[in-house]
């Protein structure tokens, strides 16, 4: 979510800039264009790289559970083979999917925090759309 502050504060900057080089025929019109780009088009820039940055955390969790499944089925095959060095073996399986599983939890709070900030940015954005309109 910082990337997107950042970048949208420096897109914001950049707009500004242009509509003080253009004549006034060319900056807001009071439809919401500045620069060429409407809020319209910004929000769904916004949008794609937020759904994009949820996608691929996703991804990364499917891949650290699908590592798990790996690792849960090589466990259970040591465990059935009742070979010492494969019970040892197990040990340090166990202590990755115990590693897994914290590396998750912290992904899913990530993606909490995140799909939060930016469902309150879009209230937000629509509460001060609004108080313009009114």
């Amino acid at each position: 979510m910082t990337t997107l502050d950042s970048s949208s504060a420096a897109e914001s900057s950049m707009d500004e800039s242009s509509n003080l080089q253009q004549p006034p025929s060319a900056t807001n019109d009071g439809r919401g264009y500045a620069g060429g780009v409407s809020d319209e088009e910004q929000n769904s820039k916004e949008s794609e790289v937020v759904w994009s940055n949820f996608t691929d955390s996703f991804r990364e969790v499917q891949s650290v559970l699908d590592r798990n499944r790996a690792l849960i089925q090589q466990v259970n095959e040591n465990h059935r083979s009742k070979i010492h060095e494969n019970m040892v073996k197990n040990v340090a399986l166990i202590q990755e999917i115990n590693n897994n599983v914290s590396k998750i939890v912290s992904l899913y709070s990530d993606l909490s925090t995140n799909f939060s900030s930016a469902f309150h940015q879009r209230i937000s954005e629509n509460d001060a759309d609004n108080l313009k309109e009114s």
